[in-house]
């Protein structure tokens, strides 16, 4: 298992954190060019870097699956706890309030992976807390990556049924869309704003066959018609 020392090199990509290069500390960076362990995507912003360098050392120790687990549990946890989470990006920090937010953190999503809890530490070393929330999105989307995902995300005006999500995800799957060999990733969202129809968003793409979407557009002609 990783050293709590072993997270601490990565605040050598951080903002406003310049470590001097020391032979005997062997760096994330150093690590992974000898082994040519690389995320399957990029992700950017501080939060992406360090998703990145968690998906580094989980491959590492065997854990990425653990870790995305316990990541999942941490970000619903958060989700949940609006003051924990309020508290996160509190600027001022005292080494003793990182220490208690980290056991709260274990505590309320149970957490036991090693992997996990050193870059805990590693982010309240670095009062980069804050950025936990961004960093449960990053690494989903190296997961989802990793294992083929292509996430197909459907916005209706109410909730679907199974049958006309299956025949959706049928559909979306035998199309240009989607690459030989990935698996669709599917979510229904409901927003009542759409009216009627569906908004389909696969990968970058987004088609919009809403009704909000037809209103909007006759308005647009008939205001530029008159």
């Amino acid at each position: 298992m990783l050293s709590r020392q072993a997270f601490r090199s990565v605040r050598a990509a951080a903002p406003k954190r310049v470590l001097a290069a020391r032979a005997p500390v062997r760096s994330y960076a150093a690590a992974a060019a000898a082994q040519d362990v690389k995320p399957p995507i990029s992700v950017f912003g501080v939060d992406g870097t360090y998703a990145s360098a968690l998906y580094t050392a989980a491959v590492k120790t065997s854990s990425v699956d653990p870790t995305a687990k316990a990541l999942t549990t941490l970000g619903q946890a958060l989700e949940k706890d609006t003051r924990l989470a309020a508290i996160l990006t509190t600027p001022t920090l005292s080494d003793a309030d990182k220490t208690a937010i980290i056991g709260e953190l274990q505590k309320s999503s149970g957490v036991s992976n090693e992997t996990v809890k050193n870059f805990l530490s590693t982010l309240a070393e670095n009062n980069r807390l804050g950025l936990l929330p961004g960093i449960v999105e990053k690494y989903a989307q190296i997961m989802s990556a990793a294992r083929g995902e292509v996430e197909l995300k459907i916005t209706s005006a109410a909730q679907l049924d199974s049958k006309t999500l299956s025949r959706l995800e049928t559909a979306v799957a035998k199309s240009q869309y989607v690459g030989a060999g990935k698996k669709l990733k599917v979510t229904n969202e409901v927003n009542p704003d759409v009216l009627g129809g569906l908004i389909v968003e696969i990968g970058d793409r987004t088609i919009d066959l809403s009704v909000s979407s037809k209103i909007a557009k006759l308005n647009k002609l008939l205001t530029d018609t008159l």
